[in-house]
């Protein structure tokens, strides 16, 4: 093999390392504070992995009055959602325009100034959990924590996927709330 050869691929697997490396660090195994014995809202963000199953058990273990839930269209016209409680939970159904993470950062900055809240916890993956507070920091001047839920493994290669590009897209095109 030619030293050219070599050095480009030595360069190539440097560049493959160190990609590795970042998303392992910012999608698989993001590093997060724990979370505050309470806070003023729950807020369970929309997309896979189950999400709604850590936003409850959150709620049972009284870290908040209340958990804000992000719904598609169809789900907010459903009855539970009218009624306000969901499985004995008080919830308050949301759905943003665009149906998106930067929609909901803009929604949740809304309710917040609503309902006075000054602090949240989301609830979302690992692979969304810094982007989701990155955007929801730039709409919503309290306190955030970040739960994470479970994502299936068959789910990760496309999640990681298109957290790159959202990711990328949140700190060059799309800076502010």
């Amino acid at each position: 093999m030619s030293r050219r050869r070599k050095v480009i691929a030595l360069v190539a697997a440097a560049v493959v390392l160190a990609a590795a490396a970042l998303t392992a660090r910012e999608f698989v195994w993001p590093d997060l504070p724990p979370l505050p014995a309470k806070a003023d809202a729950i807020v369970q963000l929309g997309g896979p992995g189950d999400r709604r199953l850590v936003a409850f058990d959150l709620y049972r273990q009284h870290r908040a009055p209340l958990v804000a839930i992000s719904v598609s269209d169809d789900e907010y016209t459903t009855t539970w959602c009218g009624k306000g409680v969901y499985h004995s939970v008080p919830v308050l159904c949301f759905h943003s325009e665009p149906f998106t993470t930067r929609g909901e950062a803009r929604t949740i900055g809304e309710l917040s100034r609503q309902h006075g809240w000054r602090s949240v916890i989301l609830v979302t993956t690992r692979d969304q959990a810094k982007r989701a507070e990155l955007r929801v920091r730039r709409c919503f001047d309290g306190d955030i924590s970040v739960a994470t839920a479970r994502l299936p493994l068959v789910q990760w290669p496309g999640q990681v996927v298109y957290q790159w590009g959202a990711t990328i897209k949140a700190y060059t095109v799309e800076t502010t709330c």
